[in-house]
């Protein structure tokens, strides 16, 4: 080998994540008889948010890679809060994202199998029917520096837990009466090792088996089983399951006891989360946000669910890119939405159709353009892509242009429409302004303006140069549109630790204390926009520039008759500049 290809190799190593790593070093030992089997477990009681985005790249992007497979297993648990609508929105945002799973499997699929274990648990003298009230054993399992102690019932007979463990399942046991726990450690500095609850009494039809089962096992027990029942091989997850390794450990070791199976067990590791500034990812509070009416749904463009920026116009390359951007490291970092907004505009520059609209109009009155007169003008569809193409706008006698860009008596540099100044109208000609009409009010309500007939784009005169280039619409050539500028649902950089504060300080519930921190300008619909006919039959959640404004979608609400747009985010990063 080279040397040049010795450090290409050397790089390459250096490249990978510490997760790539442990999956290429497992092959290399020829664990699990050399194959590579990931999952993905959300519970459906919630959409997925961006964060849940980073493990989905991980675990169909591991199996991806290395020639595995993913399943997609639903964490189905806990009856009371989840809902059929869950599972089929997170199916649509995996697909969306660019990923499919070889089977869909659901804890449920497993819970005779997982009650059957319990049994074997109960009978080895492993697990045990306790009484205590929810609060009792919280006291009675200690402190991270204190040692737990026995619950009065650790030694009840084999016989009692087992006739008890029944009754849980046939609806004689009312809920928080008992549980069954594992008869691990009560001293072990690992809290989770303290016998740790593994089922509980849940009184409340499921959305898969009905009334079928009363006592559902907790998410630990359930979660290493299942991915051993389904041959999983490398069980990765976030930093906060670090501490639950241990116990997902010895259940697996306690499933598998006496069984030969050549080292064919899952492993588990542990990645960092996602987590961005101005920004809370919490399915619980998404959800009071929701109920309560302060977003409209779950997809609100100003929500860090999937489909939130699915609807806000994020594209699913742009989300992948940034996950991967980011990285996976064994340390929790506070990303910075800027960075998000920054790869977005990457993406969305070399794949938008560019357009024009005008969000605050003003009418130009071109005086010496022939009245009647219509021309057809070349706009390209977008200058990074040549194959992208072109599509033409009307000029006429009379177009809106954006308010902003003119002013009476403006300041030397100022290179937009003002009295006795050229600008470029783009994709047309250089115009001159001679004046403005108001009203009673002061307010300007026509701007006058001439323009230079040799000055059309592409024509010999149109080399004249003009420091300043504005957009336009033919007023009687386009289309009015219902414009939605989305900014940040939160005020401050980190709303979780600010909604807690104000919550210690105030006394407030959490939803008074959450509307304290909700910016109260991160929705603004304009009604009175317009832009061209181009964009009347796009379909849904296109990608669009508006020129010189920002980058834009087609809401799934928009219709040929009304037209509807979110921005998707500004051109530039105007938020750290308003707010350093």
């Amino acid at each position: 080998m080279t040397d040049i290809k010795k450090e290409e190799a050397v790089n390459e190593k250096k490249s990978l994540n510490f997760i790539e790593q442990i999956v290429e070093n497992d092959l290399k030992e020829g664990k699990n008889g050399g194959k590579v089997q990931t999952r993905f477990p959300p519970e459906p009681n919630g959409y997925l948010h961006i964060g849940h985005a980073k493990a989905i790249c991980m675990d169909f992007g591991m199996a991806e890679q290395y020639g595995g497979i993913c399943n997609l297993r639903f964490d189905d648990t806990n009856p009371t809060k989840e809902d059929v609508e869950y599972v089929e929105a997170i199916e649509e945002d995996i697909k969306w994202l660019g990923f499919d799973w070889a089977n869909v499997y659901y804890a449920s699929d497993y819970f005779q199998q997982l009650w059957d274990f319990a049994i074997q648990l109960i009978k080895e003298g492993k697990a045990y029917i306790d009484e205590q009230s929810a609060e009792e054993i919280a006291t009675q399992k200690g402190t991270p520096t204190k040692a737990g102690v026995n619950s009065p019932y650790r030694e009840r007979p084999v016989e009692e837990s087992l006739e008890l463990f029944q009754k849980m399942n046939t609806g004689e046991i009312e809920e928080g009466a008992m549980v069954l726990r594992a008869k691990i450690d009560m001293a072990n500095p690992n809290m989770h090792f303290r016998d740790p609850i593994i089922y509980r009494v849940v009184k409340h039809p499921h959305h898969r088996t009905g009334t079928t089962w009363k006592a559902y096992p907790m998410y630990d027990f359930a979660h290493g089983q299942s991915d051993y029942f389904e041959g999983v091989t490398h069980s990765l997850c976030t930093l906060e399951f670090v501490v639950h390794r241990p116990l997902y450990d010895i259940f697996i070791d306690w499933l598998k006891e006496g069984k030969d199976l050549d080292d064919n067990r899952p492993r588990q590791y542990e990645f960092n989360k996602l987590n961005l500034t101005y920004t809370l990812m919490s399915k619980r509070n998404l959800l009071l946000l929701v109920k309560e009416g302060l977003v409209n749904g779950w997809d609100d463009p100003r929500m860090p669910t999937i489909c939130g920026f699915r609807r806000r116009g994020y594209s699913p390359e742009a989300i992948r890119k940034f996950v991967d951007k980011i990285g996976y490291t064994t340390y929790d970092a506070l990303n910075d939405f800027a960075l998000l907004e920054s790869v977005i505009r990457e993406d969305l520059n070399a794949r938008a159709t560019r357009v024009s609209a005008v969000i605050d109009p003003v009418k130009l009155i071109v005086t010496n353009y022939p009245e009647g007169q219509v021309e057809a003008m070349e706009a390209i569809n977008n200058p990074e892509d040549p194959e992208a193409g072109s599509h033409t706008i009307e000029f006429s006698r009379e177009l809106w242009m954006e308010r902003e860009d003119f002013m009476e008596d403006a300041p030397k540099k100022y290179f937009r429409m003002t009295p006795g100044q050229e600008v470029r109208l783009k994709n047309a000609y250089i115009v001159k302004c001679t004046g403005c009409k108001k009203d009673e009010n002061g307010v300007i309500t026509e701007i006058y303006c001439e323009y230079d007939p040799e000055s059309k784009s592409g024509m010999p005169g149109a080399n004249r140069k003009v420091k300043g280039t504005l957009h336009w619409l033919s007023t009687e050539h386009c289309i009015p549109a219902e414009v939605r500028i989305y900014d940040r649902l939160w005020k401050d950089e980190n709303p979780r630790d600010a909604i807690s504060a104000i919550r210690e300080e105030k006394g407030l519930e959490t939803i008074d204390a959450m509307k304290e921190v909700i910016n109260q300008d991160s929705l603004k619909v304009l009604k009175n926009c317009y832009i061209e006919k181009y964009v009347a039959d796009m379909p849904a959640l296109s990608y669009l520039q508006f020129q010189r404004i920002g980058y834009f979608n087609i809401d799934k609400e928009s219709t040929p008759e009304n037209l509807i747009f979110n921005r998707t985010v500004s051109l530039k990063d105007t938020w750290g500049k308003i707010n350093k």
